[in-house]
């Protein structure tokens, strides 16, 4: 039989999950907590006070519930109170890719149909050069580091600092729809144009809640109230994973670093005592091999790695340097976090070699996220950590579709469930691997090949900085997969020295003699997409034919 609706009383106030919950929270928690960036600092109520500031001086330049108001900065304050004031006052924050080329940026303007801009005054020369073919022309508010003025021809309406300032010092917050949209932004898909992907209210709170709740526990890798928080991640890219809302939920200590480099993030870790970040295997990479490492203590980070597949060799170097280091996984249209890959209690005394294997899998999913790997009929595959399968999602934070776009929107949902496009396992223990993209999947002879596996071979020599694995045709097997890969600096490796450490581990039986390359390709570096992927396509485009 079934149940009759709740009944509310008429006096009841049903309590919307809003974003503006999130920093009320913190600031109930931490009134005094601080924020950094640059020289400046500012407190939780400062926060608060330059939100509504925010809120009023953009209501002043005409935007209302609906609007959107689109971001091209740095990891900055302004970026997070942005996140806080727009959606808040009802409109919807587009967080530009500026990393993507000028014609995808002119796209995502003119798609996301953005009413005003918040730019940096690094980014004019690129508006600049698409502004004739900018759609709706919105109104431009500088942000700048400095009292000098830019020389541009642009339109700017005013800066950020005299908006603020000539604001009203309040402004009263809208009780919203949950499922209103709060937030857009755009995937970087190796293929077409970029998909606008979308969040509301109640979908960013519900990630805040289920995600802030896995991170506060567990044997290690965790992120409180105590902790100092540092993005790694762009702001631009998926909310910075979610953690500048976690992280203000919390009350935590945050530090914002402005342009992403290895230096200064180092400094900045010694400096302002950070503790927890996130970022991609690259920029990890990039930290452990600058001068600067050596002498500065990364005992007390914690870092989630994603993005792109975390080498084990990678993981047990950052180890060795003391760094808690664990994989996350998700993607733009998750919001993106679906796993995290953290040792259980038992585990914490392994070596450091069987710990980066559990740290560098895909991992457990967190609270509220349900996880599957299915065949093309879409039936569960066992969890034997051999049976491979496409992974597929439901949580309460997925987007619900692509931005004016049915059709990919009901592919990306085909049959109820959020197709990732992944190709992954699960153990006994729950744990996912992912084991390919199902676009990366090399198939040859009849056999399928794991690229991220050979790519992690290959980076266990000790001797090559990155490596990407590709399949390229063969008139004989179909496929073959080709390494293209780069040395680390100051290092003598050759083709067949390579060769014969892939066929050792072929010997031992950890892959088949069909999955070593028959060809290494040497090169300075690696394409990579504007979030520091690697981009495949572009190397499937450039030796695809002449394999």
């Amino acid at each position: 039989m079934p149940q009759d609706p709740i009944v509310r009383s008429p006096s009841a106030y049903a309590y919307p999950m809003l974003i503006r919950r999130i920093l009320e929270t913190g600031l109930w928690r931490a009134p005094d907590q601080t924020i950094a960036y640059g020289d400046r600092r500012m407190t939780y109520r400062d926060l608060e006070a330059r939100v509504k500031r925010l809120a009023s001086g953009l209501n002043g330049l005409g935007v209302n519930s609906g609007d959107t108001v689109a971001v091209m900065d740095w990891d900055s304050n302004r970026y997070l109170e942005a996140f806080f004031a727009v959606p808040m006052m009802g409109a919807v924050l587009h967080t530009v890719n500026i990393r993507l080329s000028p014609e995808q940026i002119l796209y995502t303007i003119n798609h996301a149909v953005d009413d005003v801009i918040l730019v940096n005054a690094e980014f004019l020369p690129v508006l600049e050069q698409i502004w004739e073919r900018v759609e709706r022309k919105p109104k431009l508010v500088l942000l700048r580091e400095d009292a000098a003025a830019p020389k541009t021809a642009l339109p700017l309406a005013t800066d950020y600092e005299s908006l603020l300032a000539g604001a009203a010092p309040d402004f009263a917050f809208p009780d919203l729809d949950e499922d209103a949209r709060a937030t857009t932004f755009y995937t970087t898909g190796t293929t077409g144009l970029p998909k606008g992907v979308y969040f509301s209210h109640r979908q960013l709170v519900a990630h805040t809640l289920g995600v802030g709740g896995e991170i506060s526990c567990g044997a290690h890798g965790r992120f409180d109230a105590e902790d100092v928080y540092m993005p790694i991640t762009p702001m631009f890219h998926v909310h910075a994973w979610g953690f500048p809302y976690i992280a203000t939920m919390l009350g935590a200590r945050q530090v914002y670093p402005g342009r992403v480099l290895p230096e200064k993030l180092l400094n900045l870790i010694e400096t302002e005592k950070v503790t927890f970040t996130h970022g991609v295997p690259t920029i990890l990479n990039m930290m452990l091999s600058h001068p600067r490492a050596a002498s500065v203590d990364l005992s007390r980070l914690k870092m989630i790695i994603g993005g792109a597949s975390l080498p084990q060799s990678l993981a047990k170097e950052a180890l060795e340097r003391g760094i808690d280091v664990f994989t996350g996984y998700g993607m733009s249209e998750t919001c993106p976090i679906l796993t995290l890959s953290r040792l259980k209690p038992e585990w914490m005394d392994w070596d450091l070699d069987r710990q980066a294997e559990i740290r560098c899998k895909t991992g457990r999913p967190v609270r509220l996220a349900d996880l599957r790997i299915v065949d093309e009929a879409m039936n569960d595959l066992p969890h034997d950590g051999v049976s491979q399968g496409e992974i597929v999602v439901r949580a309460p934070w997925l987007t619900q579709g692509y931005l004016h776009d049915p059709e990919n929107s009901e592919k990306l949902w085909a049959g109820g469930w959020l197709h990732t496009g992944d190709i992954g396992v699960i153990d006994e223990h729950g744990y996912v691997k992912v084991t390919d993209r199902l676009k990366d999947v090399i198939k040859t002879g009849g056999e399928w090949i794991s690229s991220l596996d050979v790519e992690d071979i290959l980076l266990k020599s000790g001797k090559l900085a990155e490596a990407a694995v590709i399949g390229v045709p063969d008139p004989k097997w179909t496929e073959r997969p080709l390494a293209v890969v780069v040395a680390k600096s100051g290092v003598e490796v050759s083709e067949a020295e390579l060769k014969a450490h892939l066929l050792g581990f072929a010997e031992r039986g950890l892959i088949s003699r069909f999955a070593a390359p028959d060809r290494i390709v040497f090169v300075a570096e690696l394409p990579k997409t504007s979030v520091g992927k690697l981009d495949k396509k572009v190397m499937r485009a450039a030796y695809g034919q002449s394999a």
